[in-house]
């Protein structure tokens, strides 16, 4: 049952955030959560300033305590079909869908709003400053970083345990070695570079 604000009028403020735009590999994944004002969650920041291990704890609790949690992928192929914003506005647009109850009211963080037949605001930096913002932003990474162990388990010469497909030296020197594979966005430089030789 939704929660109410002290005018009787049900809550439904959802926090929209992305994790995965910036990688050379792997999905894009969007989150979407509407908190339940009387089950307040302790500690929602910005996913990046946590610990893993504190990251998962919390998105436990948001699983638990929200009133309800949308989650969407876009995976490397789409993402070089679409681009990599059109990819995150998808994803933003798949999470909110799969509220139930729907928002009637959704704040994104960044300065780019998703195509919504809602009311929208952006805020910059909102994971640090809205709460259900800072929820989506650690189910979001979350999952993303789960999905990327995956890959992991299935190409472990890449090293995506440790750096989730972003451009970090070891990534770099490993997609130089080997090659891309199929997690790997042909479209995001040095990806397609290699591709071309």
């Amino acid at each position: 049952m939704p929660a109410e604000r002290p005018g009787g009028e049900p809550s439904k403020l959802a926090g929209v955030d992305e994790a995965g735009r910036g990688p050379l590999a792997g999905p894009v994944v969007a989150a979407a959560v509407i908190l339940d004002p009387r089950q307040p969650i302790a500690g929602l920041a910005d996913s990046k300033q946590l610990s893993a291990r504190r990251r998962e704890q919390l998105a436990g609790d948001i699983a638990e305590h929200a009133l309800c949690v949308g989650l969407a992928v876009v995976e490397a192929g789409e993402i070089d079909r679409l681009n990599i914003l059109q990819a995150t506005l998808k994803a933003m647009c798949m999470a909110v869908a799969e509220l139930l109850p729907q928002p009637t009211l959704v704040h994104v963080d960044g300065n780019q709003a998703p195509p919504l037949d809602l009311p929208v605001k952006t805020l910059v930096g909102g994971d640090r400053i809205d709460p259900a913002i800072g929820a989506a932003s650690i189910v979001a990474k979350v999952h993303r970083d789960r999905l990327m162990l995956d890959w992991h388990e299935r190409f472990p010469d890449y090293g995506f345990d440790r750096h989730k497909g972003y451009p970090t030296p070891a990534h770099l020197s490993a997609l130089e070695r080997l090659g891309p594979c199929p997690a790997h966005r042909r479209s995001f430089r040095p990806v397609n570079q290699l591709t071309l030789l």
